[in-house]
């Protein structure tokens, strides 16, 4: 299983799955931030921008993910501020401009992002920017990892880890898939050769029953991470559970404000009790981030489900599987 978003998209651009035969099967797993984002944190967003005096800074991938036949796009067109940014800086930068309006940013992501989003709260705290706050719906990848092991429906020989990612956490985090588990683990990066070569190095770890995880990727990830970048989400974010779409509530694989840093909750000031709602039956992207079936599995896929009509995120985002699947089949 390739967990990571990017890998999905570079395996499927390089036409590598077609080139391994039979022998080989690489599968998806949750690793789009974007396509594990559940439908209650939809829809509170929804709720966010729909509200009076809102402005929703949010990154593009965002915008078009449907929930119950509309989008972030759709309320856009009706009125509401929806603004496209790049980073958080750019969410920070809309609220120094608007004084009179709260600005949120949808804080959508894994350790890869979670650094610049914690960065601009600290900002904020320390500038007195009260008109700016998170929507928190970030997630980290170690718990997911450890649910995928003991998947009963999932029989995973071993796993190419993200690169991204691992250049926050490092390698260490990874040990217990091959510790506990006996499943091997390569960290490689995006380009043919980081890919061919992680293949290889998981491929012989296999046959020869070694689980250990591998640092392929050692010119951008160490063992240890980016200390820096660890000491500034530990500041200013604490473990918490998070509902992941198609695997459920998962306890501490989310990440919300500390005490100190709780006023810039979006949900300490605008109240958004949205419960969970039942999900689109013909949309099956919660199996394809499982890695229970690929998405030309799903009767919907380039049917009733294209990128220009999408059912779920896994068609919408530029990390969705089932949007490398349509782009590059």
């Amino acid at each position: 299983m390739e967990v990571c978003g990017t890998h999905t998209m570079a395996i499927a651009k390089m036409g590598i799955r077609e080139l391994l035969g039979e022998r080989i099967r690489l599968i998806s797993g949750p690793g789009c931030p974007v396509c594990v984002t559940s439908d209650g944190d939809l829809m509170r967003s929804l709720a966010l921008a729909e509200s009076s005096g809102v402005i929703v800074a949010t990154f593009g991938d965002m915008v078009r993910v449907p929930i119950l036949n509309r989008s972030l796009f759709d309320v856009k067109a009706d009125g509401a501020e929806v603004r496209v940014v790049y980073s958080p800086d750019d969410a920070l930068k809309i609220a120094t401009e608007n004084p009179a309006k709260e600005v949120v940013f949808l804080a959508v992501g894994f350790e890869t992002t979670i650094p610049a989003i914690a960065g601009s709260i600290v900002e904020a705290k320390r500038d007195g920017i009260r008109n700016y706050s998170i929507l928190p719906m970030m997630k980290v990848v170690p718990p997911a990892l450890r649910l995928l092991c003991e998947h009963p429906e999932l029989a995973i020989d071993g796993f190419i880890l993200p690169g991204h990612v691992s250049t926050i956490i490092g390698v260490s985090p990874y040990r217990f898939v091959a510790e506990e588990y006996g499943i091997p683990g390569v960290i490689t990066g995006f380009s043919d050769d980081d890919i061919a070569d992680g293949l290889l190095l998981l491929s012989e770890m296999i046959a020869n029953n070694d689980a250990r995880i591998v640092n392929s990727y050692n010119r951008a990830v160490c063992e240890d991470g980016n200390l820096t970048a660890i000491g500034l989400i530990d500041d200013v974010f604490e473990p918490c559970d998070a509902f992941w779409r198609g695997i459920g509530n998962m306890p501490s694989s989310g990440l919300m404000p500390r005490e100190k840093y709780r006023d810039f909750d979006i949900r300490n000031r605008i109240e958004l009790s949205v419960s969970e709602p039942a999900p689109d039956s013909r949309c099956r992207c919660g199996e394809v981030i499982l890695g229970k079936i690929i998405p030309p599995e799903c009767p919907q896929f380039g049917l009733g489900c294209t990128p220009s009509n999408p059912l779920g995120p896994c068609m919408v985002s530029s990390e969705g599987a089932c949007a490398a699947y349509f782009k590059y089949r």
